[in-house]
């Protein structure tokens, strides 16, 4: 059994502009299923403003999912109670993308790292501090900056203790929304690194959300592409970076850098902007910017299947 399984998720927010214009519907995300299985990384990448964040905030529940199922080790998520939901919390953390908004500026490190465990009462004073330290070891914070203030720190630093807050409960299931994206290149590799270090450690499952490819492919086991909403491939991430076969993965791909200056490939580039989720268009989602779309595309949603052994794309022409 996954420990993650969502079945066609959809987070539909309404949006309204001015007094007495009429109320717009915004499909963030438009019926996403996925699974993440237990010690195991699923990256989603595409876009800005594919969905990927709302998906992640629909799964926690940090907004109430419109339609659709996540189960939890089997349980349901979307029907628990408020008292059920705290208790679930526990199991389900968030690192947030940016290191400097999501940590309170006027809390100490110590006070950040605490909360959780006060909220929850996890042992006494005594017990939570050794938690504490034990974190910030782990982490490669120094105990004497326990009582310093975020704004002591670097985007990097910063980072490191969103990820131990998100830690300080055990959980098996951690969301990190584009935990890399503010930070330096160098800095980059550091912080996921130490992600995966953690992984191995704690058996963590990751749910890795970023535009950035070659971070997802170093720290995925798995990768779902998301465009408007949709999912529109799936597969292994060996499967995905050497033989994608959706047109938008495609060109996703063909951006990414090569180290070796000898090799070449072609660029495939995307003509238009990516369509506004409040009127997405018909048929398939992509087929206004495809370079391959037909008439049919038009028509026809396309379902993401199987189209290869494990790997799942959303295109009639594959």
């Amino acid at each position: 059994m996954p420990l993650l399984e969502v079945n066609n998720l959809k987070q539909h927010f309404i949006s309204k502009k001015g007094f007495l214009s009429e109320k717009r519907v915004v499909k963030a995300v438009d019926g996403v299923s996925l699974k993440v299985e237990k010690g195991k990384t699923l990256g989603v990448v595409g876009e800005s403003g594919c969905g990927k964040s709302s998906l992640g905030r629909s799964i926690l529940r940090l907004v109430q999912p419109t339609e659709g199922s996540v189960k939890f080790q089997g349980k349901e998520v979307t029907d628990l109670n408020a008292l059920e939901m705290k208790k679930l919390r526990r199991e389900m953390q968030i690192v947030f993308q940016d290191p400097y908004a999501s940590l309170n500026p006027r809390s100490t490190i110590r006070e950040i790292l605490e909360a959780p465990l006060k909220i929850h009462n996890v042992g006494n004073k005594k017990e939570r501090k050794k938690v504490i330290e034990e974190l910030v070891e782990r982490i490669g914070i120094r105990k004497d900056q326990l009582n310093n203030y975020p704004h002591e720190f670097s985007g990097g630093q910063r980072q490191r203790i969103g990820i131990a807050r998100a830690l300080a409960l055990n959980p098996k299931l951690i969301v990190a929304d584009e935990p890399v994206s503010a930070l330096d290149v160098s800095v980059q590799s550091q912080v996921l690194n130490l992600m995966l270090e953690l992984q191995q450690e704690m058996d963590l499952s990751y749910l890795f959300i970023s535009h950035d490819l070659s971070v997802v492919q170093h720290i995925s086991d798995q990768v779902a592409v998301m465009y408007l909403g949709k999912i529109v491939e799936f597969g292994d991430v060996e499967r995905i970076y050497n033989h994608p076969m959706h047109p938008y993965t495609q060109a996703l791909l063909s951006a990414l850098p090569i180290p070796d200056p000898k090799q070449k490939r072609e660029r495939i580039i995307l003509e238009g902007d990516l369509p506004s989720p409040i009127n997405p268009p018909s048929g398939c989602p992509f087929h206004t910017r495809c370079p391959f779309a037909t008439k049919e595309c038009k028509e026809v949603v396309p379902a993401l299947e199987e189209k290869t052994d494990n790997h799942f794309a959303a295109c009639i022409h594959i």
